[in-house]
C-alpha cells in the first residue's frame, strides 16, 4: 500500500470512530510506531486531523454542530468515565454544585455520592435523571429551552447569576492555555456566569479536547483552579496549562470505567 492511500485509510478510520491509536494503525499496515507517527504528522501539518499522545483525533473546526441529545447523553468512553467518577469525588456534604448540559456533565450523574447536596443544571436532562434522588435538591434554570434540551438563553444567564456556588463543573468544545471556549457565544456566556458565581472551578478535559480554542471563549484558563484530564492528554497541552498556574490532575481508567453502565 502506498503511502497516500494509507493515510486516506486513515482519515477513514478517524471519521467512522472519532479517534485512532498510533499502536493499532502501526499492527494493521505492520508498520513500525515510528513510520505512523510520520504520517500522522504530515496530516497534521495538512490540517487533516490533531495529533494526540497516543494517536489521532478529528481536526476541530472553531464552529461545530452539537451532537443530538441521543448520542451526547450515553454512557460514555472509558477516558470520560474515569475523568468524571474523579470529578464527582470532589462534591462534599451540603455542597451546591453546577452541572451543565455536556455528555461529559451526564457522565457525572451516575458517580455522584449519596450525601446530602444541591445541584443546579440548565440541561433538562440531566434534571429528569436526578429529580427521584432522595439526597440531593436540583434546581433546573429558567429559559427557553433548545431542542436538545439545555437552556442557554439571556433568561438563563440573569436566572444563575442569582445563586452562589460552591463548585462549577466547566468545560467546553476547546480547553487549551488561552481558555475554556465553545462554539456559541450564548453558551459560553453561561459558563462564564456559573465561573462567576463559583467558589471553586473545576473542569472537565478529556484528552480530544486539550489545545483546541473554539470560537467564543468562556473566560481564561486561570479561572481554573482544577483541570482533569486523562492518560492520553499530550504532555505540551497539559505543560503549558500549568505553566499558567493551573493545577491538573490525571484521571486514570479502570476496570470500573470500562465497565459501568446505566
Amino acid at each position: 500500500m502506498f503511502s497516500d492511500e494509507r493515510r486516506d485509510k486513515i482519515l477513514e478510520l478517524l471519521q467512522k470512530n472519532g479517534r485512532v491509536l498510533a499502536k493499532e494503525l502501526a499492527d494493521m499496515f505492520e508498520l513500525s510506531i515510528d513510520s505512523i507517527r510520520r504520517d500522522l504528522t504530515i496530516m497534521e501539518e495538512k490540517g487533516l486531523l490533531k495529533r494526540t499522545h497516543g494517536g489521532a483525533i478529528p481536526s476541530s473546526k472553531v464552529r461545530s454542530t452539537p451532537l443530538p441529545p441521543e448520542l451526547r447523553y450515553q454512557d460514555g468512553a472509558p477516558h470520560q468515565n474515569a475523568i468524571s467518577k474523579l470529578a464527582a469525588s470532589f462534591i462534599q456534604e451540603k455542597d451546591t454544585v453546577f452541572i451543565g448540559s455536556a455528555g461529559i456533565h451526564y457522565g457525572m450523574l451516575k458517580y455522584l455520592p449519596e450525601i446530602p447536596f444541591t445541584v443546579v443544571t440548565n440541561s433538562i436532562k440531566v434534571a429528569d435523571t436526578l429529580k427521584d434522588r432522595k439526597t440531593t435538591d436540583v434546581y433546573l434554570i429558567g429559559g427557553k429551552v433548545k431542542s436538545s434540551g439545555s437552556i442557554t438563553d439571556a433568561f438563563a444567564n440573569e436566572f444563575l447569576r442569582q445563586f452562589t456556588l460552591d463548585i462549577c463543573f466547566v468545560t467546553g468544545g476547546g480547553i487549551s492555555k488561552n481558555g475554556v471556549s465553545t462554539a456559541t457565544p450564548e453558551v459560553a456566556m453561561l459558563g462564564r456566569a456559573a465561573v462567576e458565581i463559583s467558589r471553586r472551578k473545576i473542569c472537565l478535559a478529556p484528552h480530544e479536547k486539550l489545545g483546541i480554542d473554539f470560537f467564543a471563549k468562556e473566560g481564561p484558563i486561570t479561572d481554573i483552579d482544577l483541570l482533569i484530564t486523562d492518560e492520553e492528554a499530550s504532555i505540551e497541552a497539559i505543560a503549558e496549562i500549568e505553566n499558567k498556574g493551573v493545577k491538573v490532575c490525571i484521571a486514570r481508567v479502570t476496570e470500573e470505567s470500562l465497565l459501568k453502565k446505566e
